[in-house]
């Protein structure tokens, strides 16, 4: 069955506006052909519609991006997978000196390595910026000891970053252009903001507004979240992967071996919610769609959203970039009707406290929990109900008040954390254990230890 265009651009457009999204570009990879669409705006003050090759924030969908060019300098000989960064970087370094020995590129790239995400630092725009976000990151504590547990680690990525700079002898954005972006022809693809002004360009919105900055992060957050993209250039990026590293022109980018590397699953997830992770390869999430596998990645920037499905035994990979409203909900609508139809894919449904939530004994969960930036307080009100206080501390102090909210159970150790201040949607929390079986709980993937 081929492709049909004109009942997907009307699905596109009715799903959009009614979820208040206002903007979205959609790429579909089907039967070896990307078909690209676009609906609504890039900025509701000016009025500039969205099109094919419109370009969006990619957040963190950025990691795979660098996660490919590692594979490639494996692949070329010029690294190994199980060597410890410190060896590829002495500069490199954590509080913990026996975790810093040990560290290695196979583990940060499936966020296994215990670093932690939510480390923010302005190194600057200089070429050394990656360089010095390193040297500055030396100071902050891991989530968990290396190899314990998946945690996900935006820190993690921006270190691998500048691994490809020190084995390439160039910066980060240069590789990329190099070893990804030219070869696969992605014309729509690229690393700096000031490179984004030859296109249109979307804004983030907050509500009905467009959000007064465009991008609020530093150069060097580039390896873990940003790559400035069109729908388009994703769907390429992504055949290339489902074409066993080959890009169109029969260039090859990586080796089939590297290629089927990446999706081998190394670590389960324990939260299989947030961003529906069953487990994770290297630089992908995988899925386990009843049986069906698929691999992708979720990213998100200010309040900008990408959302990338691959479904290897058909062939089709779905790409979807907005920049605000009820993204969550588009992606969910249109991803279950668009994999049901061409990839025999049964999504499961949005994350949601069950009507009927079962009565669990929460008391061995109650006490204070700390990461780096954040600190989670579990506490029990009088009735026997969980609450949750998420506080941001240290370098995140600014970055919002403290949320707080109900913890509705949906398991034994799995809880919807339902309140304004989490935002619209429940929002996971996961309650596991370390490797060694003390306790941690679970928010936006970050593995938090429990400390009292």
């Amino acid at each position: 069955m081929s492709f049909n265009h004109a009942h997907w651009q009307q699905r596109l457009d009715t799903l959009r506006a009614a979820h208040g999204v206002p903007g979205a570009s959609l790429a579909v990879l089907d039967g070896g052909d990307v078909h690209e669409l676009a609906s609504g705006v890039l900025h509701r003050g000016t009025g500039v519609e969205v099109t094919t090759d419109s370009v969006f924030l990619s957040g963190s969908l950025a990691k795979t991006y660098t996660a490919t060019v590692v594979l490639n300098l494996v692949d070329a000989g010029a690294l190994d997978l199980d060597t410890p960064i410190v060896k590829l970087l002495p500069e490199f370094s954590t509080p913990d000196p026996a975790a810093t020995e040990t560290i290695t590129v196979r583990q940060l790239l499936s966020h296994t390595g215990g670093l932690t995400c939510d480390f923010t630092y302005d190194s600057g725009r200089g070429d050394d910026c990656l360089a010095r976000y390193v040297e500055a990151a030396a100071g902050v504590a891991l989530d968990c000891p290396p190899g314990t547990a998946l945690s996900y680690s935006s820190v993690g990525y921006a270190v691998l970053g500048r691994v490809i700079e020190v084995v390439t002898g160039k910066t980060w954005d240069q590789a990329v252009k190099d070893l990804l972006f030219a070869p696969l022809g992605l014309e729509h693809s690229m690393t700096l903001p000031e490179e984004a002004l030859r296109f249109r360009v979307a804004m983030s919105h907050l509500g009905e507004e467009p959000t007064p900055v465009w991008d609020l992060m530093p150069r060097s957050a580039g390896p873990y979240g940003r790559v400035i993209i069109s729908a388009g250039d994703v769907a390429r990026f992504a055949k290339m992967h489902l074409d066993g590293g080959v890009a169109a022109d029969g260039t090859r980018v990586l080796s089939a071996d590297a290629v089927a590397l990446m999706q081998r699953r190394v670590v389960d997830s324990p939260d299989k919610w947030t961003v529906s992770a069953d487990g994770w390869g290297l630089g992908w999430t995988l899925y386990d769609w009843n049986g069906v596998a698929g691999f992708g990645h979720d990213g998100s920037s200010v309040a900008q959203h990408s959302f990338l499905r691959v479904v290897p035994h058909a062939g089709v990979a779905v790409v979807l970039l907005t920049n605000g409203g009820d993204f969550d909900r588009l992606y969910h609508e249109l991803f279950s009707e668009l994999l049901g139809e061409l990839a025999d894919v049964e999504m499961p449904e949005p994350f949601a406290p069950p009507a009927n939530p079962p009565a669990v004994d929460v008391t061995p969960l109650v006490g204070t929990y700390v990461r780096e930036g954040v600190i989670t307080t579990i506490s029990q009100d009088d009735d026997g109900k969980a609450r949750i206080r998420y506080e941001f501390v240290d370098g995140m102090k600014d970055l919002s008040p403290p949320l707080e909210a109900e913890l509705v159970p949906v398991t034994e150790t799995v809880f919807a954390a339902c309140g304004e201040s989490f935002g619209a949607n429940p929002v996971p929390v996961v309650f596991s254990t370390l490797a060694d079986g003390s306790p941690c709980v679970y928010i936006g993937m970050r593995a938090t230890p429990k400390t009292s």
